[in-house]
């Protein structure tokens, strides 16, 4: 299986880790405290409360597995190199809507890191996609679920 690789910020790579230690830590207290509970409530066989602490288990230690693959698989951008002249992973990139003139100022990172009420867009994304690689002035034709739209870009900074 080829491993995807996962372009990160470093506030997104700090948070990951953070999740990860909080999960291996109290996350793991947590559900051990609950499955010893249930155990002494009897009869394992028929004891709900276990049944639901162990899956809760499992689903934690996969979640930890997840961040550990993706840990292991992240690469640090640095911010320092965003190329201005065209529009690339980092980019904070101000776009007019050609249509109804409304602008939009987004920063474009990896899919993991998207969040739009930060105007943080993935590269992945319609938009994402169909702005990278283009120059101020340029014009982006993407389709969104309103149809296509075409968005003008105004400018590009890191």
């Amino acid at each position: 299986m080829i491993k995807k690789i996962s372009y990160y910020t470093k506030d997104g790579l700090e948070k990951l880790k953070a999740e990860l230690s909080e999960l291996k830590t109290k996350g793991r207290a947590d559900i051990a405290r609950q499955i010893a509970e249930a155990r002494d409530k009897g009869d394992l066989s028929e004891n709900a409360e276990y049944d639901a602490a162990k899956d809760a288990q499992g689903h934690l230690e996969a979640k930890i597995a997840q961040l550990e693959d993706l840990l292991a698989n992240a690469r640090l951008l640095d911010e320092s190199k965003v190329d201005t002249s065209t529009v690339s992973i980092l980019s904070k990139v101000t776009i007019k809507n050609k249509k109804n003139g409304a602008s939009y100022t987004y920063t474009l990172v990896s899919e993991e890191e998207a969040d739009l009420k930060s105007g943080k867009i993935s590269t992945q994304s319609p938009i994402g996609k169909g702005l990278l690689g283009k120059k101020k002035g340029d014009v982006a034709k993407i389709k969104t679920p309103a149809g296509e739209t075409e968005f003008e870009v105004v400018n590009i900074g890191a």
